[in-house]
């Protein structure tokens, strides 16, 4: 994604991260170093700056939000270090940099996995109220869980497997839920933070289009990054490219055809900016971002 318009919203989200890794507690210092290695890597942070630019779409602050983009981004790192494993998808290359396991090892890789989970749900009890908190911290627990990510993740490895069958209901259903379901929550927490105080009528509304966003968004996302398997360059793409056909992954582009694949991809985008229509003019960053979302093929 070039000429990228996030880059100050990336800073702070970084500087909030750095903060929450700061060496002000008792944590072994190899942890430290492999969690901070994986969180604050080279990458865009798409899913943090979601929350922040759906906070915007509803008139809200980037300040109160930043808790749950870090939140949300702590969720996405574990995901990558422990699906970079040899027992899920076996690589070695991510962002351009060696994976954790092959920069440290594994066992420190799944201690850092597992300690990054665990502190996302740490920074969410910072919200307030309290009942603000515990409604983003289910938000967040269901999105990354058995229903969702994990889910998904596991439904993906039974496909590659053969287990499932290979169609496209069969896909689409993998990917609502190991993509999309973390996209989903990202809208809603920046949403659920902006709106808290309104009337819950009109808070639902704000979520409704919200959600239906981010849906659309995780699914545009995937089909990208399948493409990019298919066509990218790994100086591109920062990881190793081709190895989902040699894996046997469904796949969009496996499935469909390169030129399905980017149908669908429209598809998607084109749904995710129709669901923004109710929002008006806030959700503008929503919409850029998505745009770049879809450019992320090319």
């Amino acid at each position: 994604m070039n000429d990228w318009p996030f880059s100050e919203l990336r800073q702070l989200i970084d500087s909030a991260l750095e903060q929450y890794l700061a060496p002000q507690r008792d944590v072994p210092g190899r942890l430290r170093d492999a969690m901070h290695y994986s969180l604050l890597g080279p990458g865009k942070r798409v899913r943090p700056l979601v929350v922040l630019l759906a906070s915007q779409a509803c008139s809200g602050e980037c300040a109160a939000a930043l808790p749950a983009a870090c939140a949300v981004e702590m969720v996405h790192a574990y995901s990558l270090i422990h699906d970079d494993l040899p027992a899920m998808d076996d690589d070695d290359l991510r962002r351009g940099r060696p994976t954790c396991h092959r920069q440290f090892d594994e066992a420190t890789a799944i201690l850092a996995g597992d300690a990054l989970l665990t502190l996302a749900f740490e920074v969410l009890t910072q919200l307030a109220p309290a009942a603000l908190a515990r409604t983003c911290i289910g938000e967040l627990a269901r999105a990354a869980g058995m229903a969702g990510m994990v889910g998904g993740q596991m439904d993906d490895l039974l496909a590659e497997r053969q287990q499932l069958s290979a169609d496209l209901s069969t896909l689409q259903h993998i990917h609502q839920r190991k993509t999309a379901a973390l996209f989903r929550a990202a809208t809603r927490l920046g949403g659920l933070i902006a709106t808290w105080d309104l009337e819950r009528t009109r808070r639902e509304l704000f979520l409704a289009a919200l959600d239906e966003y981010g849906a659309f968004l995780g699914l545009a996302f995937q089909i990208a990054d399948d493409l990019l398997d298919v066509e990218g360059q790994e100086q591109q793409t920062g990881k190793r490219v081709g190895k989902d056909a040699r894996r046997g992954k469904l796949t969009f582009p496996g499935l469909l055809g390169v030129a399905g694949a980017r149908q669908h991809l429209m598809t998607a985008y084109d749904r995710a900016i129709a669901a923004l229509a109710p929002l008006g003019s806030p959700a503008d960053g929503l919409r850029q971002l998505a745009h770049f979302v879809v450019q992320r093929h090319t």
